[in-house]
C-alpha cells in the first residue's frame, strides 16, 4: 500500500505495518495546487502500477478522482464525516467523496446521508464500520503499570472514579454540556468524589478550554474537571474509566470512542444522534439484560446528569456485567479484522470489474482487427 499523505502522528505505525509513505500536499485546497497533485498522482499511479486508488479526505479526493478517471483505474472513497454543507460551493466540494466507483460509509447513517444528499444509488454505497483493534484494545493486553501510570499523569488516586471524554476540544463535541452535568450532579450532591477528564487535541481552540476552566471554576467543580490533552495510551486510560462519555451536540459520523471503550469493558453514555444508537445498545431499543451503556439527547443536561449518576452508582457485579456484554458486542460487530475483510473485498470487486472489461476490451478489438463476427466474450 502506498500512502499519499503530509505525515503525521501515525506515519511511523504504517511503514511498521509494511506500507509506503509517499509525501504529498495533501491538505492543499488551492485549485491550481489541486490539479498539480492529479498530474503528481496520476504520474505516481503509472509508475509504480498503481491498481486502485483509495481517498480519504475531501480536497485530496478531487485530486485522486481526476487521476483515476486519467489513469482508468477504480477509485474509491471513504465517507467518515458529518460534513457541514452552507452553501453551494461547500456543497460541490463535499461531493467529490460520493462520486467515487463506490462509496465507504463508515455508519448506516453517514449512509443515509449519502443517499439523502446526493442521490448516489444504494449499488455505489457499502457500509463498512469502523473497526477496534482488539489485540490492542482488550483489557488483558493492557499491563496494570500503563493504567496506574496513566493515573499518576492525571493526579487521579487509585479507586477515585473517572468520567473520561475522549474528543478533541471543539464545542460540537460538547465537553462543555458534560461540565455542567457535572455541576449539575455535585449541586444536588450526587457526583460523589468522581473526577471529569477531557482527553484530546487543543488543535488551536486554546479559548474553548480556557472557557471550560473558568465554566469549572464558577460551578465549583475546580480541580475535579482536568484537561490532559491528547493521550495515546486510550487502552488504558478506558480502564482508568468508571464510564466513557460521547456527548456530541452534532451528529458522530462514526464514534470510534464508543466502541474502543466498549471493547475494554468501559460503559459508554452517548448522544442518541448520528452513529452511536448503532454501536451502543441502551434501553428502551435493547432489552435490560443486553444494554451496554445509555443514549441520552444531545445538549440536555440533565438527561446526561441522571446517566452519569446511574453510571457512577453502578454496583460492581453489574459493571462488570455490563462490560462482558460490551466487549461481546464489539467483538461481533466492530472489529478490525471486519473492517479490513470488507474493504478488501470491495477492492477485489472493483478489480475484478476492470480485470473483465479489460478482457472484453482486447478481445473485441482482436476481433476488429480480424474482422471476426461478433459473440460472446470470454469476459461474460
Amino acid at each position: 500500500a502506498l500512502v499519499a499523505t503530509e505525515g503525521g502522528r501515525l506515519a511511523p505505525r504504517i511503514s511498521e505495518s509494511g506500507g509506503e509513505i509517499v509525501p504529498f500536499p495533501a491538505a492543499t485546497k488551492n485549485p491550481l495546487r489541486l490539479l498539480t497533485n492529479a498530474y503528481a498522482l496520476e504520474r505516481l499511479i503509472r509508475q509504480r502500477d498503481v491498481d486502485l486508488i483509495h481517498a480519504r479526505s475531501r480536497a485530496p479526493a478531487w485530486s485522486a478522482l481526476l487521476a483515476a478517471r486519467r489513469a482508468k483505474i477504480p477509485f474509491v472513497t471513504t465517507y467518515h464525516g458529518a460534513y457541514a454543507e452552507n452553501g453551494r460551493l461547500k456543497r460541490l466540494y463535499n461531493s467529490v467523496m460520493a462520486r467515487a466507483d463506490v462509496v465507504i460509509a463508515n455508519s448506516g447513517y453517514t449512509a443515509d446521508l449519502i443517499r439523502q444528499r446526493y442521490g448516489t444509488p444504494d449499488l455505489r454505497i457499502r457500509v463498512i464500520h469502523r473497526g477496534v483493534d482488539l489485540a490492542r484494545f482488550r483489557p488483558d493486553a493492557v499491563l496494570p503499570a500503563r493504567v496506574e501510570a496513566l493515573r499518576q499523569a492525571w493526579g487521579v488516586a487509585p479507586g477515585r472514579p473517572v468520567v473520561l471524554q475522549a474528543a478533541r476540544l471543539t464545542a460540537w463535541k460538547g465537553q462543555r454540556v458534560l461540565v455542567e452535568a457535572a455541576a449539575y450532579l455535585r449541586a444536588r450532591d450526587r457526583l460523589g468524589d468522581a473526577v471529569i477528564i477531557l482527553a484530546g487535541d487543543a488543535q488551536g481552540r486554546d479559548g474553548y478550554g480556557d472557557m471550560l476552566r473558568r465554566e469549572a471554576e464558577a460551578s465549583g467543580l475546580g480541580e475535579r474537571v482536568r484537561i490532559v490533552g491528547h493521550v495515546d495510551d486510550m487502552a488504558a486510560a478506558y480502564l482508568v474509566a468508571q464510564v466513557a462519555v460521547v456527548a456530541s451536540t452534532e451528529p458522530e459520523a462514526f464514534g470510534r470512542t464508543a466502541t474502543e471503550a466498549q471493547a475494554l469493558g468501559c460503559p459508554v453514555i452517548a448522544t442518541a444522534i448520528g452513529a452511536p444508537p448503532e454501536t451502543v445498545l441502551a434501553a428502551p431499543r435493547a432489552a435490560e439484560t443486553a444494554i451496554t451503556g445509555w443514549l441520552v439527547p444531545p445538549d440536555d443536561v440533565p438527561a446526561l446528569a441522571a446517566a452519569l449518576a446511574a453510571a457512577l452508582a453502578l454496583p460492581v457485579d453489574a459493571r462488570m456485567a455490563m462490560g462482558g456484554r460490551a466487549r461481546s458486542h464489539v467483538a461481533r460487530h466492530f472489529t478490525l479484522e471486519e473492517m479490513k475483510r470488507a474493504t478488501l473485498a470491495v477492492y477485489d470487486e472493483l478489480l475484478q470489474d476492470t480485470r473483465q472489461t479489460r478482457l472484453q476490451e482486447r478481445f473485441l478489438a482482436a476481433q476488429s482487427s480480424t474482422g471476426t463476427a461478433t459473440g460472446p466474450s470470454p469476459a461474460a
